[in-house]
């Protein structure tokens, strides 16, 4: 499977190697590894922009942030290194109109953690990755696993946008939610994934159990939730047991757990919950903690054999690391992989039923 793949160059070969100059598209965290990577290969950068209504007054990483059309100015042309995300229309097609001008390559590197998808990563967990290729339970899982990886090796946005499919077929096709499913929402944010799951099982179910740690988070969800039945919301995070954890507090769904921060939040397993609750389907969605979730549901998984819905982008070795897991507790699982539109390759989870 990546025999062919490994004899062409990484994306971050083909930047060591680049013969034009290197913008980079967008700043944050992501941007802060993907510099870090080329300062540890080598790789100069010529320049750093954003798009429009985000370039201000500002600099990054010691970069004046410029407009497209100042770099356009400045160079004849270059090769243009996507280092954001967003799964926003506007801004995909923004990034599509970039790339039809200039070269385009969108790095991978693990939203938490330290993880590169290089050439050494892929060799290293070759026979992991093409045993998992050959357990999907569809073709079109495979067509999808094969093209993930391929983009997150070779940066090629083509590649990434050609593996696109939207929600309404996993749902219609692969979970089939029920009338009176028990749904356990890790991550559950503001309720947003509430409101997702009530619109594909058609407003009914049996019960809704939502975890979230973030306590602004957790407010909004008290909010969305408080005209509804048969519903428990719990303000803690998912790990593989109950402990008391570090807790960064990030904007939006970015909050996350690791073993030192300023905040501190409890933490309790899926096997924890299923004592109390009835659970039929899960999604799991708790950046970059799947695989520690995952170690703390075994009964579940054996006992009940639920439903899930599990991101599969966090962490680069996600992508082996927990099907792996799911089967070695419950082979009976068939397991699917999509992508969802969204500029890196977030939005991509593993539908197990």
């Amino acid at each position: 499977m990546l025999d062919k793949m490994l004899k062409s160059p990484s994306v971050w070969e083909k930047l060591k190697g680049a013969d034009l100059p290197i913008v980079c598209y967008g700043t944050g965290n992501g941007a802060d590894k993907i510099f870090d990577e080329f300062e540890r290969l080598g790789i100069k950068i010529s320049a750093v922009m954003a798009s429009d209504g985000f370039v201000r007054d500002r600099s990054f990483r010691g970069f004046k942030v410029k407009s497209l059309s100042d770099c356009e100015n400045e160079f004849s042309d270059f090769y243009c290194v996507i280092c954001f995300g967003s799964q926003l229309k506007s801004v995909i097609d923004n990034i599509k109109s970039v790339a039809a001008k200039h070269k385009t390559f969108v790095p991978s590197v693990s939203v938490y953690g330290n993880g590169i998808a290089n050439r050494e990563f892929f060799e290293r967990n070759k026979s992991r990755i093409c045993n998992i290729y050959s357990l999907l339970a569809d073709e079109k899982s495979k067509d999808v696993f094969f093209k993930f990886v391929n983009f997150e090796y070779s940066g090629g946005l083509d590649i990434l946008l050609s593996c696109e499919s939207d929600k309404e077929e996993v749902f219609s096709d692969i979970l089939r939610l029920g009338k009176n499913e028990d749904y356990l929402d890790l991550g559950a944010y503001n309720g947003d994934t509430i409101k997702e799951f009530l619109y594909f099982s058609g407003n009914e179910y049996g019960s809704i159990t939502a975890v979230e740690p973030a306590p602004r988070n957790f407010k909004k969800l008290m909010e969305y939730t408080k005209s509804m039945s048969n519903i428990t919301l719990v303000n803690k995070g998912i790990w593989s047991g109950e402990l008391t954890m570090g807790f960064a507090r990030k904007g939006g769904r970015n909050s996350y757990l690791l073993n030192a921060a300023q905040a501190k939040t409890d933490t309790v397993s899926v096997d924890e919950i299923s004592k109390s609750e009835s659970i039929s389907y899960i999604k799991a969605d708790i950046e970059g903690a799947e695989s520690e979730m995952l170690d703390g549901a075994e009964i579940t998984l054996k006992r009940l054999k639920p439903k899930l819905n599990i991101a599969a982008y966090h962490r680069i070795e996600d992508i082996f690391i927990l099907p792996e897991k799911i089967l070695e507790v419950n082979p009976e699982y068939k397991i699917y992989f999509r992508h969802h539109p969204y500029i890196p390759g977030w939005d991509t989870n593993f539908y197990c039923v």
